[in-house]
């Protein structure tokens, strides 16, 4: 009977220290794989709120200046400070450059473009869902009335929208 108690003892001790040692090794990849599921997690749901559509677009080969609508159909707003850090490229396609920015209300110059948040509801000079971005810009590379035009907005979150279309005059 003493043998019998003896051994269910020792392997009851044995499988609390390989529960031990189990634990001890998997806890750390689990805790370690639930912070990256929740960073992951955090940035698909700031790149699924933020989200811009390009309505239309204009561009004149003979003034270089085009212009382009953007509505906010995220479910955040978006900054001034994040507009501002905003990269606007435009040109042919192949044949484009980055332009500065002009803060509002100035006027932009050759390679430049400025801003205004149209039917700012809230008053708040956040791009708000469902606000439209209004944008004038001027480069030296819009080619002539006729022929392709290439225009990309990419936010600081890496949002990056881009079209191609005609130049008039």
């Amino acid at each position: 009977m003493s043998s019998e108690a003896f051994t269910t003892a020792m392997f009851l001790i044995a499988a609390i220290v390989s529960a031990g040692v189990l634990i001890n090794a998997v806890f750390p990849v689990i805790y370690t794989l639930a912070g990256t599921i929740s960073s992951s997690s955090h940035q698909v749901d700031e790149r699924l709120s933020n989200d811009v559509k390009i309505v239309t677009t204009y561009a004149s080969g003979g003034s270089k200046e085009a212009r382009i609508w953007l509505k906010n159909v995220g479910t955040s707003r978006i900054s001034p400070s994040d507009i501002g850090k905003a990269d606007v490229f435009l040109g042919a396609p192949g044949n484009f450059t980055r332009l500065g920015l002009v803060l509002p209300p100035g006027t932009p110059g050759p390679n430049q473009w400025t801003y205004e948040i149209l039917e700012d509801t809230q008053k708040n000079n956040n791009w708000d869902p469902g606000e439209t971005l209004y944008i004038r810009g001027y480069s030296d590379a819009i080619p002539k009335t006729g022929e392709v035009v290439y225009i990309q907005f990419v936010l600081s979150t890496g949002l990056s929208r881009s079209t191609t279309f005609t130049a008039g005059t």
